[in-house]
């Protein structure tokens, strides 16, 4: 495959994928592999911005997260599966490109003040958490993709590294740096059982490998139509919680079915509910089998591979970093 069909992305070790990761990111990335050459990683350096202060939990993670990607149905046998910190030249190139990184630039990056926002109770003020989008950059150039899978929330990252890689050609008159392009994936976001966005840290989420007998009572408390106060109240399926489930998971020919009860009150929310559990059982049994399949030893198996093939790889690029900058020695 030629090299321009190159696709690179990866995901933080932080605790089990929910189902906003499967349909926010996974199911793009099964399309994918059907048609390029796809580099997936397991990020634990970059979890080590936020769980810096206990790091001992990343390791236990790891093997989690190849887990639920399988179980997704990512196949090794169509992509690169590789961890992070095993291909150490992400650390040498990581060091090169902060040396020439303006810190203007990584001040200005917007999601710097949101997420520290959002992770109040961490103290974020780290050279780590501030140096991180070099980090990506450095994950995504030692690759040199054709492109990178982002939503329009991760434009901003990915224009940084076009221009860290801008920045490295000029500087060292080279063109041995691509600008990867972005590819937009297609929004399919899905809110928590209590109507905030989906998230680990809200508790709000049903994870991809949690029981079926524990999502039971999940889907039951879910938040619905606020306006629907009885039965007989008609609902509007555009504003209720559980419509965007149903989308995504529900035959599309019972969907109609749905509309016209909900808005002329044939069915209440239990009724809506019960679907729903059915819809999540159908959908969620075959990712859990795959899941029980995968077992230790075939996640090393398959990090052992990805691993030495992403070695390969960074050891190339670097050996033409290193001559670049005259380090060649």
């Amino acid at each position: 495959m030629s090299d321009n069909k190159r696709i690179l992305s990866g995901m933080r070790p932080t605790g089990p994928l929910h189902l906003g990761h499967y349909f926010g990111v996974i199911a793009n990335w099964l399309k994918l592999q059907e048609d390029y050459d796809c580099f997936f990683f397991v990020a634990d350096w970059h979890a080590l911005t936020s769980e810096y202060s206990d790091p001992t939990r990343i390791k236990g993670f790891v093997p989690g997260l190849v887990k639920d990607w399988i179980a997704a149905g990512l196949d090794p046998e169509k992509c690169t599966i590789f961890q992070q910190s095993v291909v150490k030249e992400h650390a040498e190139l990581y060091l090169i490109l902060s040396m020439i990184t303006p810190l203007g630039w990584l001040e200005r990056n917007p999601t710097y003040k949101e997420i520290k926002g959002e992770l109040v109770q961490k103290d974020l003020s780290t050279h780590g958490f501030l140096g991180y989008p070099v980090l990506q950059a450095a994950d995504i150039l030692m690759y040199k993709p054709f492109a990178v899978p982002v939503g329009k929330d991760q434009l901003p990252h990915l224009e940084l590294t076009r221009e860290i890689a801008r920045r490295f050609n000029h500087l060292n008159k080279t063109e041995l740096f691509p600008e990867p392009a972005d590819m937009l994936t297609e929004e399919a976001k899905l809110p928590g059982l209590d109507g905030r966005k989906m998230s680990k840290s809200y508790g709000n989420s049903i994870k991809l490998s949690e029981p079926l007998e524990e999502i039971l009572p999940k889907v039951r408390s879910m938040k619905t139509d606020e306006n629907r106060l009885r039965r007989t109240d008609p609902g509007n399926p555009d504003i209720c919680n559980l419509y965007p489930y149903h989308k995504l998971m529900t035959d599309p020919a019972k969907l109609p079915e749905i509309q016209e009860g909900c808005r002329n009150a044939s069915w209440g929310c239990v009724d809506c509910k019960k679907v729903l559990m059915e819809s999540m059982e159908k959908f969620l049994t075959p990712l859990h089998e795959r899941r029980a399949a995968c077992t230790d030893e075939r996640v090393a198996e398959i990090l052992e591979a990805g691993n030495k093939k992403a070695t390969e790889f960074a050891m190339k690029t670097m050996d033409e970093v290193r001559s670049v900058l005259n380090l060649d020695f």
